[in-house]
């Protein structure tokens, strides 16, 4: 064992470098490093063809982080990829100094950005569940104590004490923020009623999210040069839009790799992202990489659900690369993408104009005609707020005039059961019905 340093952030960064990953993560990684406040000592690459189950890297390359560390004082190892609870703990004890991988950094940029008692909810249990992985690392020396005469110990380790209350908070967590997932339904389900779209802005972290919604929305939203600069989620409505009542939410940014417990301690949260009417994936046009960060949004966007939401990507920055504003559209003439520069205010007023063609057509309103077979679909229906008005016709049948977007319409064909299978039919052809009402 070895006395952690309390504090301190003048850091060694060893970044392993696999065959056909580029630097470009070395630079990601260093402004992470960046917004967490770390004073950077010096930088080891490490080239590998494949991890090393004892040091992620050899055992050499270690030995040199271990001179580095001692030669400029540093107080801790970053890594740049994610590390093993063991690759941890053995990297620490031959370099005698707290060791933190990529996924431990990103935990703690959170946690200095959060403000908002969810986000701090988030922030925690995020935290938790990866430190219950690692308490190992911290308790080698709280074994169970052997038997015999003076020498019988507690009923339970340190460590499963420690598992034990961890698990405890875990579950306090959870249950705080499914009422937080509850109150943001009800929220949803008064803005569905008064016929309010909301429109998220997704993307890649620092590519310019924020600016963009200060200058749609005339907020002051805080605009920083750096990664993660926003963590709690904002809500703005959306002025001078023909459609009417728009709120436009700006979220956090994503990431490569984003850490799995961020994606599920950040299940509220995301919650605003998989119910918008429209998304618009903001990309940093001026980004060498903004292909690779447009596949790595799309890979979160899918694992939270939401990679069915309709989509306009909005390739901001476009002052940066001396591009004229222009709009592409797909083959429906949809606006597909739009170059604007949100720093200098170019192209918002056709963005504005392509959120309101596209928000005309993302959600149903029409009566339908149910029988008393359909009785759950009638209550989901209502539960969603999406029925505006209903009669009843001489054949007893339900007549419900509907006002709910596509997404909703999904959901509702998701029903389990007969019934579900059922649901779906009737909520295919409503759909179809809706469009054949637009087209007339």
């Amino acid at each position: 064992m070895f006395e952690r340093a309390g504090r301190g952030n003048r850091a060694v960064i060893l970044h392993p470098v696999f065959v056909g990953s580029g630097l470009e993560t070395l630079d990601e990684f260093q402004e992470l490093c960046r917004s967490a406040g770390v004073d950077v000592a010096a930088v080891l690459k490490a080239p590998r063809d494949r991890p090393d189950a004892r040091f992620f890297v050899g055992s050499g390359k270690i030995d040199e982080v271990s001179e580095q560390v001692s030669a400029t004082g540093a107080d801790l190892v970053l890594v740049s990829r994610p590390l093993s609870a063991i690759q941890e703990r053995n990297i620490e004890k031959q370099c005698q100094c707290r060791v933190l991988d990529r996924t431990t950094l990103i935990l703690d940029i959170f946690a200095q950005r959060a403000r908002s008692h969810e986000g701090k909810l988030q922030v925690e249990l995020a935290q938790l569940r990866h430190i219950s992985t690692r308490l190992v690392r911290g308790w080698t020396h709280l074994e169970r104590q052997k038997g015999g005469i003076g020498l019988r110990g507690p009923g339970e380790t340190q460590l499963e004490t420690d598992r034990r209350l961890i698990g405890q908070r875990i579950r306090y967590l959870k249950a705080r923020l499914e009422k937080v997932r509850q109150q943001r339904a009800q929220s949803r389900r008064r803005r569905e009623r008064a016929q309010v779209f909301t429109v998220a802005l997704v993307g890649y972290t620092n590519a310019g999210k924020s600016t963009l919604f200060n200058a749609l929305t005339d907020a002051n939203v805080g605009t920083q040069d750096m990664l993660f600069a926003t963590l709690d989620p904002t809500v703005r409505q959306l002025p001078n839009i023909p459609t009417g009542n728009v709120l436009l939410v700006d979220t956090v940014g994503f990431v490569a790799d984003l850490p799995h417990e961020l994606i599920a301690a950040f299940h509220a949260t995301l919650q605003e992202t998989r119910e918008a009417d429209l998304l618009l994936h903001v990309i940093d046009a001026s980004d060498p990489f903004h292909q690779q960060r447009e596949h790595d949004v799309e890979g979160v966007l899918e694992s939270v659900h939401a990679s069915d939401i309709p989509i306009v990507r909005v390739f901001n920055k476009i002052d940066l690369v001396d591009r004229p504003v222009s709009t592409r559209l797909d083959a429906e003439g949809r606006v597909e993408r739009i170059d604007v520069s949100a720093l200098h205010g170019s192209g918002l007023e056709e963005l504005k104009e392509a959120i309101a063609l596209r928000l005309k057509g993302e959600r149903i309103r029409t009566w339908i005609s149910l029988e008393g077979r359909h009785a759950k679909l009638r209550s989901q229906l209502f539960d969603l707020g999406a029925v505006e008005e209903e009669k009843v016709n001489d054949n007893g049948q339900w007549l419900l005039h509907v006002n709910l977007s596509h997404q909703d319409a999904e959901q509702l064909g998701r029903m389990p059961g007969a019934e579900g299978l059922l649901v779906r039919d009737d909520i295919l052809s409503l759909s179809a019905l809706a469009a054949r009402q637009g087209e007339a």
